[in-house]
């Protein structure tokens, strides 16, 4: 789990003995808090609200969307709401696709978010079905919103950069790259691009 402070600092001392820019990122850095979201389908008709826009912009969309459609946002008016509907609380037409296939997948019991399959690939592949829901938002949910403890976003930039600084690469790795030397960090994965984040937040630099 990387829900819990506990649980977290457990994985990433894990990680330390087994990689020693991982010791040294957390001897300069110290130790990241845990990150957690709400599990369910509000969190991730957050995630789609927030595409591509900054947080204050995610905020005022979400604030008109609560304020149209009720805090938190009713899904079963969403499902039936037109392009023009959601646009006039703000959601772009891609969005209201989106919002509408999420809420479609939930309603008709499709997608369960309170049980989803224990293996990992399985429920990113559940999770993927959402239009507008790519693997790394699949994986971030699970990360945070479940706390799945060895969920691997090799895709995420951040995570790439900083991992290459960690280990002291040339070049920033590819995502194949970064799967490919995450076997050897399971099943602490999900820490280890918690430390990533932390890491790149503290040093904010590329390669």
């Amino acid at each position: 789990m990387v829900r819990t402070a506990a649980s977290l600092s457990k994985s990433i001392d894990a990680l330390a003995a087994l990689e020693p820019g991982f010791a040294a990122v957390l001897k300069q850095h110290g130790k990241p808090e845990p990150r957690n979201s709400e599990r369910g389908a509000i969190t991730l008709l957050r995630t789609i609200v927030g595409q591509q826009v900054s947080v204050a912009a995610a905020r005022s969309m979400w604030a008109k969307l609560e304020a149209a459609y009720g805090t938190p946002p009713d899904l079963t008016r969403i499902l039936t709401a037109s392009d023009e509907d959601l646009r006039a609380a703000g959601i772009s037409r891609q969005k209201a696709g989106y919002s509408r296939s999420l809420a479609g997948l939930i309603l008709s019991g499709e997608l369960d978010l309170a049980h989803l399959p224990s293996d990992d690939e399985e429920a990113i592949a559940l999770l993927t079905k959402i239009k507008g829901i790519g693997r790394w938002s699949a994986e971030i949910y699970l990360l945070f919103a479940e706390g799945r403890p060895d969920v691997w976003p090799a895709g995420d930039l951040a995570v790439q950069v900083s991992i290459g600084k960690m280990l002291g690469l040339k070049e920033r790795p590819t995502e194949k790259q970064l799967r490919d030397l995450g076997e050897t960090w399971r099943p602490h994965r999900g820490a280890a691009a918690v430390l990533a984040w932390h890491n790149y937040n503290a040093v904010g630099t590329a390669l």
